[in-house]
C-alpha cells in the first residue's frame, strides 16, 4: 500500500514539474512594441485616422514603440503585412475586412501573439483574436433623426419642401449597410414620409471625386443633406454639400469644421479611445484573448457629434436628438441592429 502511494506521489511530482516547466517556457509577451495594420490607407480624416490617433497616444503615453502599416486596399499586400507585423510585435492592432481568413491563420499560428481585430468580428480556430464591434446603428439613427429634422425645416437656408435625405456608402458590404440601417430608422421615426436615397460607391473609398459626383447627384434629386459613410472618398461628399449651398454628416471623426455651416453633425465611431482602453488592459493585465467587445453609445465606442465652429442647426433640433441619444444609454429607447436585410433599394 506504501508502493502504491509512493507511485501516485511521484507522478503527481512529475506532472506538477512538467506543468510549470511549461509554463516557464510560455514567451511573455513583450508590450513594448505595438503594430496597427489596416487594410486601407491613412489620410481619411475618419475611420482609420482615428485608430491611427489612439495608436500615437499609446506611443506617447507608454512610452511603447508603434508601427503603422497600410495595405492601401491592395489585397497582395495584406499577407506580408501581416508577417511583418508579428516579426515585429507581440501586440497587433488590425482592421481585417476582406481578410479575415488570413488573419485567423497567423493567429493560430502565432497563439501567443495578441491580435485585436477592429470593427468585425472574427473568431479564429484557437479562439485568440479578440474582437471590437461598434454599434454604428445608434449612431446613425440619430444622424437619421437630424437628416429628417433638417428636411422638414424650410426655414433653413436652401431646404426645399420636398422631405428628401440621402446617404452614400463606400460600398455595400455589412458594416456599412449597419449604418444606412440605423440611419434609416432615425430618419423613419421623426416622420416615415421622409424619403431615403442610397448610393453605393462601389468599394472606391479613396475616390474622393466619385464621392462628390455621387453627392451632386442625390442633391439633384433633392435630397436637403446626405450622410457621408464612404472614408476619404466622403471628403467629396461634404464639398458637395458646399458646392450646392446645402449640409451633409459627416462620420468616424468630428468633420463638422471641414466644411463650416455645411456638415451640421459626425456620426462618431472612437477608435483610437477604444484602441486605447483595449491596450490599458493589456498593460494592467485584464485583458482577455477571445472576446467580442460591443462598444456603443454608452461607452464612447459611438457618438453623435454636433460641436463646430458653425452650426446652422436650430438648439431645437439639436435638443431633440440629444434627447434620443440619453434615452438610448438609459436604455429606454432601443435601436434595432442590422438584420441583413437589402437597405440600397
Amino acid at each position: 500500500m506504501k508502493g502504491r502511494k509512493y507511485v501516485v506521489l511521484l507522478g503527481a511530482l512529475f506532472l506538477l514539474s512538467a506543468a510549470l516547466t511549461a509554463y516557464s517556457q510560455t514567451p511573455k509577451i513583450n508590450t513594448n512594441r505595438v503594430v496597427y495594420l489596416i487594410n486601407g490607407a491613412l489620410g481619411d480624416n475618419a475611420f482609420y485616422d482615428s485608430g491611427e490617433a489612439g495608436i500615437k497616444n499609446i506611443g506617447r503615453t507608454y512610452k511603447v514603440e508603434t508601427r503603422t502599416i497600410e495595405c492601401n486596399f491592395d489585397a497582395g499586400k495584406f499577407q506580408p503585412a501581416l508577417d511583418a507585423a508579428v516579426q515585429y510585435a507581440d501586440i497587433i492592432f488590425v482592421i481585417s475586412y476582406g481578410f479575415e481568413d488570413q488573419l485567423k491563420a497567423i493567429a493560430d499560428k502565432y497563439p501567443n501573439k495578441i491580435f485585436v481585430n477592429i470593427d468585425t468580428v472574427v473568431e479564429n480556430p484557437k479562439k485568440t483574436i479578440t474582437s471590437v464591434f461598434f454599434l454604428a446603428e445608434q449612431s446613425s439613427y440619430l444622424a437619421g433623426m437630424t437628416a429628417a429634422l433638417l428636411t422638414t425645416t424650410t426655414s433653413l437656408k436652401g431646404v426645399n419642401k420636398d422631405k428628401i435625405v440621402g446617404v452614400i456608402g463606400g460600398d455595400t458590404d455589412p458594416i456599412v449597410s449597419a449604418f444606412v440601417f440605423g440611419f434609416q430608422n432615425g430618419a423613419r421615426a421623426v416622420d416615415p414620409g421622409v424619403k431615403v436615397l442610397t448610393k453605393s460607391l462601389g468599394g472606391a473609398w479613396d475616390d474622393s471625386a466619385k464621392g462628390k459626383q455621387a453627392a451632386l447627384q442625390l442633391y439633384d434629386q433633392k435630397a436637403d443633406v446626405i450622410y457621408q459613410v464612404a472614408a476619404a472618398a466622403g471628403i467629396g461628399v461634404l464639398q458637395a454639400a458646399a458646392e450646392r449651398g446645402l449640409y451633409a454628416i459627416g462620420v468616424d471623426t468630428n468633420q463638422n469644421d471641414l466644411e463650416p455651416g455645411h456638415v451640421v453633425a459626425s456620426a462618431v465611431k472612437n477608435v483610437g479611445a477604444t484602441i486605447e482602453k483595449v491596450f490599458k488592459t493589456i498593460k494592467d493585465g485584464t485583458y482577455k484573448p477571445g472576446q467580442v467587445i460591443n462598444s456603443g453609445l454608452a461607452d464612447g465606442g459611438v457618438d453623435l457629434d454636433f460641436t463646430a465652429k458653425q452650426q446652422v442647426l436650430p438648439k431645437s433640433i439639436i435638443d431633440k436628438v440629444m434627447q434620443a441619444r440619453q434615452q438610448i444609454i438609459d436604455g429606454k429607447l432601443t435601436v434595432k441592429l442590422y438584420n441583413g436585410e437589402n437597405v440600397w433599394q
